[in-house]
């Protein structure tokens, strides 16, 4: 008798909790519509974290690593998707791992991962970065293999932000790569390429007067030219 009033209380306790759940999923689902009505993005964090919790999804995981990473969260969103590269990873994981990376200044790591975005979905602006990436992490060659595909593939109407100024502006795309192209010029050798890297940076003025990092980079380039020419006028005398 004790055993089966023992068992009709476990079965009653689990039904209970079952609806329980249900009543909190219900919640917590109209809870993240009506915030996301509102904009709320907390809120909307909060959601998702609350739903994962009480039914585990990847897919809510992957966007809840979206959300961190667009509002600038990178650890966030990495302690939210992890950071092992994974096959069957979604699209959008593999997004957030590879921006959060780059942005957490781990360009080696982020490499990877930028590569697996172009493998499925091979694109200028992919491209773009993973040309800045290998240049970090100065591995030239795949940084020309890219800055190649993206003067190819660039069309008129694909454009390039840059942040420098106060007020951001954009450039065309493939002004963006002739930019990244001077800067792998110059960095294949830093004394005698000098005039390369700014003849390329002129030819990309032409296209982007606006293009204030071309005018900062080839001031910088003139002004190391002009030490190395005092320093070899010094050495002679």
């Amino acid at each position: 008798m004790k055993r089966l009033l023992v068992l009709i209380l476990l079965v009653a306790s689990f039904q209970l909790s079952a609806q329980n759940n249900s009543d909190l999923l219900k919640h917590y689902d109209a809870y993240y519509k009506q915030m996301k009505k509102q904009g709320d993005v907390q809120g909307i964090i909060n959601a998702l974290t609350h739903l994962n919790v009480l039914e585990p999804s990847q897919a809510r995981l992957d966007t809840l690593g979206y959300i961190y990473m667009s509002e600038g969260s990178y650890s966030q969103a990495l302690n939210t998707v992890g950071i092992d590269k994974i096959a069957n990873d979604s699209d959008i994981a593999v997004q957030v791992k590879a921006v959060s990376l780059k942005s957490l200044g781990q360009p080696k790591l982020a490499i990877g991962f930028f590569d697996e975005m172009f493998k499925r979905n091979p694109n200028a602006l992919i491209a773009y970065e993973l040309a800045e990436l290998n240049l970090q992490t100065q591995n030239l060659a795949e940084a020309d293999k890219h800055i190649a595909y993206g003067l190819a593939n660039s069309k008129d109407d694909m454009t390039k932000g840059f942040y420098e100024t106060q007020t951001p502006y954009q450039v065309p795309l493939k002004s963006a790569f002739m930019y990244m192209n001077a800067l792998v010029t110059y960095n294949k050798d830093k004394k005698a390429n000098i005039d390369a890297a700014v003849d390329i940076l002129d030819s990309a003025l032409k296209s982007a007067p606006n293009f204030n990092m071309i005018q900062l980079t080839k001031n910088e380039l003139l002004r190391q030219k002009q030490v190395l020419q005092a320093e070899a006028a010094q050495s002679k005398q």
